[in-house]
């Protein structure tokens, strides 16, 4: 499956760190080889899980350096929200069609306060809300799980939408992220990457592990396989 020439990202989500001690475990996967940090963040509301809000973000930001925040918005309505997180640090800012009444304006905002605007898709949404915003964005988050919990199983029937979304950005023509999470693994990174992902979320497999270079290196190895 072809590709944009753009390289293989590697995104720990920090839902799976520890908690108690979030500023190390984030220097730590960024001088471990991460391209990206996962902000998950669910209001117990668009999903049944409540995480964290623009104040960690923004206590987060001295840790990363110039290693981009990767927002992923679980909260509904969506747009009260944007602002905190693009004035907290957000570098994208993500967020499901389902949870605004305006997915043109949503993205148009998260442009406005300075962000790359990015629509996920959970993985029975269909993918029909892309005929009008795709070459909007600067980024497509396929959920291979169902949001709300980290550690999840990887859902088997997103490889062909992943492969489906993979078309459509090649024949837009645009450098659009496509951003696979949930249950990513270095057994099956390979795999999801040959569907046509080039971005990967991995929260357990990453913060589950002893060593975090050697699983983020394990990933790279899988990935250095794979046909562009």
């Amino acid at each position: 499956m072809s590709r944009t020439s753009q390289p293989y990202r590697i995104a720990p989500s920090i839902l799976s760190a520890d908690f108690a001690r979030l500023g190390d475990e984030v220097r730590a996967v960024i001088t471990a080889g991460a391209d990206l940090i996962h902000f998950d963040v669910m209001d117990n509301h668009y999903v049944p899980n409540l995480t964290i809000g623009p104040m960690v973000c923004a206590a987060l930001k001295p840790h990363v350096g110039s290693t981009p925040i990767d927002v992923h918005l679980m909260v509904k309505p969506v747009d009260a929200i944007i602002p905190e997180f693009a004035r907290a640090g957000a570098s994208f800012i993500s967020f499901h069609p389902e949870a605004s009444e305006h997915i043109d304006r949503t993205i148009a905002l998260i442009r406005e306060c300075g962000c790359r605007p990015g629509l996920v898709f959970n993985p029975a949404t269909p993918l029909a809300y892309l005929d009008h915003t795709l070459e909007t964005l600067d980024l497509v988050l396929l959920m291979s799980v169902n949001p709300g919990f980290g550690g999840q199983k990887f859902i088997e029937s997103v490889l062909p939408k992943i492969t489906e979304v993979r078309r459509r950005i090649d024949a837009c023509g645009k450098p659009i992220l496509l951003e696979v999470d949930g249950g990513i693994k270095g057994d099956n990174i390979a795999r999801v990457a040959a569907a046509g992902a080039d971005t990967f979320v991995a929260g357990s497999a990453i913060y589950g592990a002893k060593d975090y270079a050697g699983a983020i290196g394990a990933m790279r190895a899988a990935l250095s396989g794979v046909r562009a």
